[in-house]
């Protein structure tokens, strides 16, 4: 079949080339845009009770409020405030109230807005939308910052914004242009690691070119996908889609480059030499590709809404790439030819592979010791995931001079730390009647009595008398653990056994959605992982038509998921002194390097069953393949490991993390488990590892019009193997 996909690509390249740009140019045009959100929230199941909690609040507050910011006011020199002190804080929060800014639609202060040690003054910064992350409202809280300054000149005042939408802002300009970093860091990477390897400029610049066009399609094409299946984006979506396309890309298309450059070597034609270039690493693209997809939509199982809508947009990814590996790449190089590797005639003499030479000696005379040292190496690793501790505080990954931080620990000076965004607990009358105001008294007096709880609001009834909302503010900040494990353990059953008769309590706000959601969470480490793992077996199982090599290939994978995991751990949460890491990092990397570093796997593997197939012994063979392959997956590997590693750029710590692990399990999948460990498994197993495969000799290849030799058969067309 990839016989047949090569010929018609290359013996038809500009109806290949003009279908890719009509496709780029139509979805560019056509495609809606990619939307994304920030909201947490907006990623869980409807059965949670802080979302349930967030419908009552619609039900009964229709014209929601959001306590979008907190201005802290303190004097310069720390001291208690005065009287003018006090004056002075009204006039300036009216003055800003004044401003009218939009979604500003109060700036508001009390005789309670100021601390018990007096030295600290608070002014709610109230809006009209509900997202904090609503641009139009960044905007306003940047200018309200900018307005205060003149406005406290001449006072011996100063001030900070804290809160959601002060934080946001805050992010959101400290990680700067991500998306544009990323991209320019990772083509800069690409261009400069293909020229080392090729020494063409041609071949340095034309996959990122080719790229670049399959990357417009594959955004169309998730656009258009989450607008008709209704799917929200998370907002670092598009930083990984662009490593994820342009390093797996790569992949692909060094995979093809290597094995055309080979044919070229051994006297075939340009267009010849692509077409068995095709024929014979076809198979090899297309399972791992398809091992990398199927990990992906693994994630359709999730209950997060953020990792269900990741799933197919990196997989449509990865398909998109798959398709201009084998199909976009062969039309432009075969119009090119040999002279593709010019100036570069390095490409004509066969390489020594010294290195490569000696690590597919060294794993086929001493496969016993070999295997030993690498998979000691991989559990000595693994351990560090025994201290994983997931973070869902991402205020703790914001640099600590920005001024929603500063502000943040000065109101903690003289409030609890819950004060920027109370929990929010909502009394609803089953039947839709008035709340008694007896009960309502007694159910805030029962929520006053819970520990961890700083103070407790009056109720406040809604539209219709029904459901009645309580304002709890915690002694802990209202993202960190001791926040989390208060709202959904003690808080949570405090209001369930209060709720008098025909009522019922719902516990919402940021708290508890990130309460639920490390809930989700978990749920989903036990549910995605082993569907993505058996998917990816069963594609090794068709590639291989083993039942042996899929089973031994898949525990060397958990052990360099758990290696990486637990190097992430060991770097930064144990060596920076972080309280844990990332949420969703154990997903992440199981899915990236499980999947895609069985890339590398199944591209040793596949050249195994290749020499195999054509009468080697088990040693011979894995000597032979090691010798060829390794330069393949080390050039690959460090290219995508790098374009991973880009990540790191970023000053968000989350994406820093993300960033090392992938980039650091890719190099471990690649040099440690595909180059060392697997081969020496191989070596171990003997014909074992391909039961209930049987000898076959590879075929002769056939001579081609021309006199030049193509495959008469690719190895993916043999059935029966050692």
């Amino acid at each position: 079949m990839f016989g047949r996909i090569g010929r018609v690509v290359v013996l038809r390249p500009w109806v290949t080339i003009s279908l890719w740009l009509i496709a780029a140019v139509a979805l560019g045009v056509f495609a809606p845009q990619l939307k994304a959100t920030s909201d947490q929230a907006d990623f869980l199941p409807s059965h949670y009770e802080s979302v349930q909690a967030a419908k009552a609040q619609e039900r009964a507050f229709p014209q929601h409020e959001l306590p979008a910011a907190i201005a802290v006011f303190q004097r310069t020199d720390g001291g208690k405030l005065t009287d003018a002190d006090t004056a002075a804080v009204a006039k300036v929060s009216a003055e800003l109230e004044n401003l009218r800014l939009e979604h500003i639609k109060r700036v508001e202060t009390n005789p309670q807005a100021i601390s018990p040690n007096g030295a600290i003054a608070l002014a709610n910064v109230v809006a009209d939308v509900k997202d904090p992350y609503d641009p139009a409202l960044s905007e306003s809280v940047k200018k309200l910052r900018a307005e205060a300054k003149s406005l406290l000149s001449g006072t011996d005042l100063r001030l900070g914004l804290t809160g959601q939408a002060a934080s946001a802002l805050d992010a959101k300009e400290s990680s700067g242009d991500t998306d544009a970093m990323i991209m320019s860091a990772t083509l800069l990477l690409i261009v400069v690691l293909l020229l080392i390897i090729f020494r063409s400029p041609l071949i340095a610049v034309l996959p990122v070119l080719i790229i670049g066009m399959a990357f417009a399609v594959a955004t169309g094409l998730i656009a258009t996908a989450s607008e008709l299946g209704g799917l929200k984006s998370d907002a670092s979506i598009s930083a990984i889609l662009i490593v994820v396309l342009f390093g797996v890309g790569t992949d692909y298309i060094l995979f093809l480059l290597f094995r055309y450059r080979e044919q070229l070597r051994g006297g075939q034609d340009p267009k010849h030499a692509m077409i068995s270039a095709v024929a014979l690493v076809g198979e090899t693209i297309a399972s791992a590709a398809g091992a990398v997809i199927v990990a992906f939509l693994a994630l359709l199982l999730s209950t997060m809404g953020m990792l269900r809508s990741m799933g197919p947009a990196l997989a449509i990814s990865v398909a998109v790439a798959l398709l201009a590996g084998l199909t976009l790449v062969p039309a432009v190089f075969s119009l090119l030819g040999a002279k593709a590797f010019w100036p570069s005639k390095a490409w004509r003499k066969e390489p020594k592979n010294a290195l490569a030479g000696r690590i597919g000696n060294l794993t086929a005379k001493r496969p016993a010791g070999v295997a030993a040292l690498t998979s000691g190496l991989l559990a000595v690793l693994a351990i560090g995931v025994l201290s994983f501790h997931a973070e869902f505080d991402s205020e703790s990954s914001l640099p600590q001079n920005l001024e929603s931080v500063q502000a943040m620990k000065d109101l903690q000076r003289g409030f609890s730390a819950g004060q920027t965004d109370p929990t929010s607990v909502f009394l609803e009358k089953k039947d839709g009647s008035a709340l008694d105001p007896a009960q309502l008294e007694a159910f805030g007096a029962a929520l006053k009595k819970v520990d961890g709880v700083g103070e407790v609001s009056p109720a406040v009834p809604g539209a219709n008398g029904g459901i009645a909302q309580y304002s709890v503010v915690l002694t802990h900040r209202p993202t960190e653990d001791k926040a989390l494990a208060l709202v959904d353990g003690p808080l949570r059953d405090a209001a369930h056994r209060a709720a008098p008769e025909g009522t019922r309590a719902l516990v919402g706000g940021t708290t508890a959605v990130l309460a639920d959601i490390r809930t989700a969470v978990n749920h989903d480490y036990k549910v995605v992982f082993p569907a993505a793992g058996l998917a990816i077996m069963i594609i090794l199982g068709l590639l291989l038509r083993s039942v042996v090599a899929p089973l031994y290939l898949m525990i060397s994978v958990a052990l360099g998921f758990g290696a990486t995991l637990g190097a992430t751990v060991w770097l930064f949460q144990n060596g920076a002194g972080k309280n844990g890491l990332l949420f969703t990092l154990p997903v992440i990397v199981y899915l990236f390097v499980v999947a895609i570093g069985t890339d590398y796997n199944i591209l040793m593997v596949a050249r195994l069953r290749e020499e195999i197939g054509r009468g080697h012994s088990p040693r011979e063979a894995v000597r032979r393949a090691v010798t060829a392959s390794t330069p393949t997956i080390a050039a690959a590997a460090v290219i995508l490991a790098g374009t991973f590693g880009v990540l790191m750029l970023a000053k968000n710590s989350m994406l820093q993390q993300m960033g090392f692990a992938v980039a650091f399990g890719i190099l471990l999948s690649a040099f440690v488990m595909a180059v060392l460990l697997v081969p020496t498994l191989t070596t171990l197993l003997g014909h074992r590892a391909w039961w209930p495969g049987h000898r076959s000799t590879h075929p002769e290849p056939a001579a081609a019009p021309g006199g030049a030799a193509v495959p008469a058969r690719s190895p993916a067309d043999d059935r029966t193997l050692v």
